[in-house]
């Protein structure tokens, strides 16, 4: 009897608690505490879940905007959308936006530059954007830049003060320039080079915060689903 009495206390003192997760089942075991923990922790990773697909939502929903607003441009080949890992990537080929070797933006651009403008302020205001300037390789002539690091970067900038006059807050923007050394297509012909010669300009998903990164490695650490990676980058 004493046996039986020490396994029922043993098992007096086991709290359980199962979460269910795409076609299986996780139990947890330990003290009462942990159970409540990992309920609260199970309802607020699908808050940060549910969050999470809004905003990718969001940034699809801009996407379609832009389509129809860039129409002309896309049809024309002067511009390019794509969702990808990094967020929604609006390119545009150099030169709708610059003279050959200049980093000043040319009047004519001001209207397709705009547009994204509008989407931003329309659908994803609170949202990071990244420009980026790209060249072909070939080496920097008559242009008066040091090289095309120089060039790449300038352009960036040109497009980012423009984002910024246009009422885009300048704490969102931030600008790079990679020169020849990311190239979408093989400078050996003249449309590759072209196709390299770019601007783009990325709206970024949002980052977590520290307390959701906190909340993540918790459920992570106490065995709760969180889902898919990819969700939270």
């Amino acid at each position: 009897m004493k046996r039986f009495g020490s396994m029922a206390l043993m098992l007096g003192l086991v709290a359980a608690t199962a979460a269910t997760s795409g076609c299986g089942i996780n139990f947890y075991a330990g003290r009462p505490s942990d159970a409540k923990r990992i309920q609260e922790l199970t309802s607020e990773i699908e808050r940060l879940k549910q969050q999470k697909e809004r905003e990718k939502d969001q940034l699809e929903e801009a996407k379609d905007l832009l389509q129809q607003r860039l129409q002309q441009e896309i049809a024309d080949q002067q511009a390019k959308l794509e969702m990808t890992e990094r967020g929604l990537v609006i390119t545009f080929v150099a030169e709708v936006l610059f003279d050959s070797g200049k980093a000043v933006l040319r009047p004519e651009s001001h209207q397709a530059l705009g547009k994204v403008v509008q989407v931003v302020q329309e659908k994803v205001s609170d949202r990071d954007i990244g420009v980026e300037g790209h060249t072909d390789n070939e080496p920097i002539k008559h242009s008066g830049w040091k090289s095309n690091w120089e060039l790449s970067t300038a352009r960036a900038t040109s497009v980012i003060h423009f984002l910024e006059d246009q009422g885009i807050n300048p704490k969102q923007l931030s600008a790079v320039g990679y020169g020849e050394h990311r190239p979408v297509a093989s400078n050996e012909s003249t449309e590759g080079r072209r196709k390299n010669r770019r601007v783009e300009i990325v709206i970024l998903p949002k980052k977590l915060t520290k307390r959701e990164a906190a909340l993540l490695k918790e459920a992570e650490r106490m065995g709760v689903p969180t889902g898919e990676p990819q969700l939270y980058k």
